[in-house]
């Protein structure tokens, strides 16, 4: 089995972009999927999950030059893990997609 995911969603702001030594380019993006279910009563529950992505090189690019907030896309990617100390000196724990692949829907 190989560690592979893929969301659709909604872009929450526009892309945080780098350009790191060596003209490499880094994009940082939070994209919501949305989930819809009906409780035993009948009641509708829609549920918005926030999911963190992070871009590397040509694909950081296109994320820089096509992607805007509200902009519907597709990721394809790996879940990541990982952990740093903030300025505190408390250790913060974040999960994240490395997004591989771009899928530019909608209009």
């Amino acid at each position: 089995m190989k560690n592979r995911v893929q969301l659709i969603g909604r872009v929450g702001q526009d892309p945080e972009v780098k350009t790191l030594e060596g003209g490499k380019k880094l994009a940082n993006i939070t994209i919501a999927t949305n989930d819809v279910y009906y409780k035993e009563n009948g009641d509708k529950v829609e549920q918005t999950e926030w999911h963190r992505i992070t871009a590397w090189g040509k694909t950081a690019e296109i994320i820089e030059k096509y992607v805007t907030k509200g902009k519907e896309i597709g990721i394809e990617g790996k879940l990541t893990h990982r952990s740093y100390d903030d300025k505190n000196g408390e250790k913060r724990y974040v999960t994240e997609v490395i997004a591989n692949e771009v899928l530019l829907l909608g209009k």
